[in-house]
């Protein structure tokens, strides 16, 4: 079978499966860390999404056009960048497509000269931070302000 993997900017009739790849990601995320309560990824609606997509840069990652995966990025005035909301559907986690769009995140980084790009994740959960070490980022700081040790990643460009 021939599979067709498409990353592109998300529009609003992608918000329902971007919806479906958080709920999903995100509970796997809140139980590896042993959180309990609702982080707010699982509290968005659908109609949150369409709002983000709108002012925010939500990409989405389609095979043979359904979302798989998907991550925001907003840039600050100081060139830097905070990605968020980063996920893939648990059945193609290790096939390579969070690794596709962290790919192209690095290629509009550079394409737009941003200096530098954060994201927090639980330092707890190691698969999560050996994925990112891979991609470049390295731990800036850790905190407990959302009631878990989360560390702030950086990747500079």
């Amino acid at each position: 079978m021939d599979y067709s993997l498409i990353i592109r900017k998300a529009i609003p009739e992608d918000a329902e499966g971007i919806w479906e790849v958080l709920q999903e990601s995100f509970k796997k995320y809140a139980d590896d860390v042993g959180l309990n309560y609702t982080i707010p990824a699982l509290m968005e609606t659908t109609e949150d999404i369409r709002t983000a997509i709108k002012t925010k840069d939500v990409i989405v990652a389609l095979l043979n056009g359904t979302p798989v995966g998907t991550l925001r990025l907003e840039t600050n005035s100081d060139k830097t960048v905070y990605l968020t909301r980063f996920g893939v559907r648990l059945q193609y986690h290790n096939v390579g497509i969070g690794q596709t769009l962290m790919s192209v995140v690095d290629n509009q980084m550079i394409s737009k000269g941003i200096k530098r790009i954060y994201l927090h994740t639980a330092s707890k959960n190691s698969d999560l931070v050996r994925f990112y070490y891979g991609r470049g980022f390295y731990v800036l700081s850790t905190g407990d302000d959302r009631g878990y040790i989360r560390a702030l990643m950086v990747k500079d460009y």
